[in-house]
């Protein structure tokens, strides 16, 4: 697993009118002789072999560098997401490092994001406070990706500096045909802006799922309705479209 052989591919989140409010970024191997790896295969081998934190470093480096590099394509300030790992949100020199990398590159505030689990924060909920806290206190959006898959942390909810959430696929695969499905997303998200934050809906593949979801005042959608992962010329194309 040499560095030079991964990379990061960017599926966009979009708004209402249609337009681009930012990407995830989403890392693949390119594995030689076999090519392009999902993480879903490589990321418990990663952990394993005890390079998981280096990754994560480098995703953020990368997503940084993305940043700065359509800043200065002429697109301006386009939000990107990077998904944490649990040991990279048990580090405390995470936030500065985040920090270093934003400066480096120039990225502005909250043109980067971090997004974790619900069940990441829950073996040590007040350490993992403190240390979003700080990221949020230097200029980083922070996102909950998968919500709605763990409970135990809604105790946790309204003492989260978190600004997104992002509802779970699970509950968007029903939500045009099944009225409890709906009426749970309504739910959550009528939850989240009452707590003043967004939410993103992942996995929206059809146009009734957008149109149920936009009913529900959800405020960006994630999903092959719209795009598949882009490798960063795609998805610079993309943008510009």
């Amino acid at each position: 697993m040499g560095s030079r052989e991964f990379t990061l591919h960017y599926q966009p989140k979009m708004r209402r009118d249609g337009t681009v409010a930012g990407f995830e970024a989403l890392i693949r191997w390119n594995r030689p002789g076999v090519g392009l790896v999902s993480p879903d295969k490589f990321i418990p081998l990663a952990e394993q072999l005890g390079l998981l934190l280096g990754l994560g470093r480098w995703v953020i480096d990368e997503a940084c560098r993305q940043v700065a590099s359509w800043r200065e394509q002429g697109m301006g300030d386009v939000p990107v997401a990077v998904n944490l790992s649990t040991s990279q949100l048990a580090s405390a020199a995470l936030p500065d490092f985040v920090f270093e990398r934003m400066r480096a590159h120039g990225v502005a505030d909250g043109c980067l994001e971090i997004e974790l689990t619900e069940s990441m924060m829950m073996s040590d909920p007040e350490r993992a406070i403190a240390i979003l806290n700080r990221l949020r206190e230097g200029g980083i959006a922070l996102s909950i990706d998968d919500f709605g898959t763990g409970f135990s942390s809604m105790a946790y909810l309204r003492q989260l500096p978190v600004n997104t959430l992002k509802l779970d696929r699970s509950f968007v695969r029903n939500i045009a045909v099944d009225a409890k499905d709906a009426d749970l997303c309504a739910g959550i998200m009528a939850l989240a802006h009452k707590l003043d934050m967004h939410v993103v809906a992942e996995g929206v593949e059809t146009r009734e799922q957008h149109d149920a979801l936009a009913a529900a005042n959800c405020d960006l959608f994630q999903g092959y309705l719209f795009s598949r992962p882009l490798p960063a010329a795609q998805a610079t194309d993309f943008l510009r479209r």
